[in-house]
């Protein structure tokens, strides 16, 4: 298999080095970075082909775009046609499908995935989809792509992976929202910043941990740690009179209608 990647950012980055691990051949990578400390970093880190222009973008059976949604529409314009069986995976937040197809002059071999930044230690997962034109071997190489830096869910609608971006995209920031709120907490309770830094991050780790490797649902794991009159359950009435679960709500709310917005502001017809 032979891959370009168009952008050379941290996303590509992770990709490269999992595509690296799994044993796709250096010298098969090309990646047109426009940065010229970037292009000399990614040669060095990973000996891949590096240029400010894909030199032969006919010659990739995957092409992986990964530049800045404002940029994307100009970038694609100046492709030449690709191939139909060559498989376009666009890892840009809020440009839709059907506009990469569009501005590829109705190229319809297009994968859009949406992945995060635990990505960046290989612990990412990524929302996958497919436009219909997509047959299964370009799908099982867009999974295969992705999954060289952890898990994937695919999706039947566009319009799903705006929740996958509120929820696993913009996901982590919550999380480490949650981090930076519960290490205050431990600095006021009275514990040094270093104790209180491993015992937050240990907690989540843990319980992600713990959640994942049991089949019952969350509800039955927290019932589990809160027994009647305890610690815990003081603690969860505290964060539902404070109305946590109905502001996570609406945080992925607005996350999913922001995504929605930028797949109207970078894929309108210009």
């Amino acid at each position: 298999m032979k891959l370009a990647f168009i952008g050379g950012g941290n996303m590509a980055a992770a990709l490269i080095g999992g595509m690296v691990k799994q044993g796709i051949a250096a010298r098969d990578i090309e990646v047109a970075e426009i940065n010229p400390e970037r292009r000399d970093w990614l040669r060095q880190q990973f000996g891949v082909n590096v240029g400010e222009h894909i030199a032969d973008i006919k010659a990739a059976d995957v092409i992986v775009l990964a530049v800045k949604p404002q940029q994307m529409q100009e970038v694609l314009r100046e492709l030449p046609a690709l191939r139909l069986t060559q498989l376009v995976l666009s890892i840009a937040a809020g440009i839709r499908a059907m506009d990469v197809a569009r501005w590829l002059r109705g190229h319809p071999a297009v994968v859009r995935a949406m992945p995060n930044t635990p990505s960046l230690v290989g612990a990412g997962i990524a929302g996958l989809y497919a436009l219909k034109q997509v047959n299964q071997a370009q799908r099982d190489a867009a999974q295969w792509a992705m999954e060289t830096v952890g898990s994937v869910v695919w999706v039947d609608t566009e319009a799903q992976i705006d929740a996958v971006t509120a929820i696993s995209g913009s996901g982590p920031a919550y999380v480490f929202y949650f981090i930076e709120a519960l290490e205050q907490a431990a600095a006021e309770l009275g514990l040094p910043p270093l104790a209180a830094r491993r015992l937050v991050l240990h907690t989540f780790h843990g319980a992600a941990r713990l959640a994942m490797s049991e089949t019952v649902s969350p509800a039955e794991l927290r019932a589990r740690v809160t027994s009647k009159g305890g610690t815990t359950e003081q603690g969860l009435l505290a964060l539902e009179q404070a109305g946590v679960r109905q502001a996570i709500g609406r945080a992925a709310a607005a996350a999913a209608k922001r995504a929605r917005e930028m797949g109207e502001l970078f894929g309108g017809e210009q």
